[in-house]
């Protein structure tokens, strides 16, 4: 680790390969946890570049789960969070309707680390596993078009990096890469990221991950996901092209709503909401589900239009749809656990 160390404390970057090599030496057990967190430091003073998060990511997923899929089309639209804003599980919510929408998603996420609810949180009260084996990630995308990937179950090899960061306390690389290290090859994203600063840097990202298409957001008030209380920005990747844009509620038909009306609670509470919303129940945190979906639906290629992704998540959840996705998810869950038994 030495060079390596010595190079990112000098205020050089590292190339995409040097950065792959020193991830790798990162999970071997002779590591100390010191030069761990000092090469996290480093890179956050420094400030990290495209190569230096593209070599991170290309490590983390060699180093995940095995999930050969042959299920194309996928997407996942997971956010960074730690944007502070305490909302409700806004894109685990939508991830069902996008599901209802006949779109395949791989929605990776965790537990909570700076909101009151992480999607694991929320979707382990509602009785779905946080254990899916490749095999049954495979099943769920065919069948129900959903499949939740919990990141510690999918990543079992982070564990002494993660207690790192944790013990660090302060923002890392790690803030920024959770929705780059999806272990199956996804076509598309939507990528709701805290730093409006990284949002084209993101884009080249998932440009040299693969992504022939995707959204990169970065909502009002700096949240993660798309906000209905004013001006979202916006990149979108197309064939390795990035276009930058702003959006807002009103320009899609949907009404303006602060952001202290779409904040969540505990687990309980958020899965509460998250039903009421695939109910179809009218207020601020349907639209802005149906603000988020509607996205989603545009970066996949599913819709060609935002306004016309919106319409397509309105009859997701008013047809049932994405409920029935959800109870699909649960049902899974519960034979899975009858088998173990």
């Amino acid at each position: 680790m030495k060079q390596y160390l010595l190079k990112l404390s000098n205020g050089d970057s590292l190339s995409r390969a040097e950065m792959r090599r020193a991830v790798r030496e990162l999970f071997l057990e002779e590591t100390k946890k010191s030069e761990i967190a000092s090469f996290l430091s480093f890179l956050t003073m420094k400030g990290e570049t495209v190569e230096e998060i593209t070599g991170l990511v290309e490590v983390l997923r060699e180093k995940a789960m095995p999930i050969k899929s042959s299920v194309s089309g996928v997407i996942d639209n997971c956010g960074t969070g730690g944007d502070g804003s305490q909302s409700f599980n806004i894109s685990t919510t939508s991830a069902f309707v996008l599901a209802g929408a006949g779109v395949k998603v791989a929605k990776h996420g965790n537990r909570s680390i700076s909101s009151k609810t992480g999607s694991a949180d929320v979707l382990e009260h509602l009785g779905i596993a946080l254990d899916f084996q490749p095999d049954e990630i495979e099943n769920l995308l065919e069948e129900f078009n959903m499949a939740f990937l919990f990141a510690p179950h999918v990543h079992s090899g982070l564990k002494k990096i993660m207690n790192v960061r944790k013990e660090l306390s302060i923002p890392t690389i790690f803030n920024l890469i959770g929705p780059l290290t999806n272990p199956i090859q996804l076509d598309s994203q939507l990528v709701g990221v805290y730093r409006r600063d990284k949002l084209e840097t993101m884009g080249k990202v998932l440009h040299e991950l693969g992504r022939s298409r995707a959204i990169i957001l970065n909502g009002a008030d700096y949240m993660d996901e798309a906000s209905l209380a004013g001006e979202n920005h916006l990149v979108l990747l197309e064939n390795g092209k990035l276009t930058p844009f702003t959006i807002t509620g009103e320009e899609v038909g949907l009404p303006y709503y602060p952001n202290s009306e779409i904040r969540g609670g505990n687990a309980k509470e958020n899965a509460g909401i998250l039903e009421q919303v695939l109910k179809g129940e009218k207020g601020s945190y349907l639209d802005t589900v149906l603000f988020n979906a509607g996205i989603a639906l545009f970066a996949h290629g599913k819709a060609s239009s935002i306004n016309e992704g919106v319409k397509l998540a309105r009859e997701s959840i008013c047809s049932g749809s994405a409920r029935e996705k959800l109870q699909s998810l649960i049902r899974f869950s519960q034979e899975q656990r009858k088998q173990v038994m």
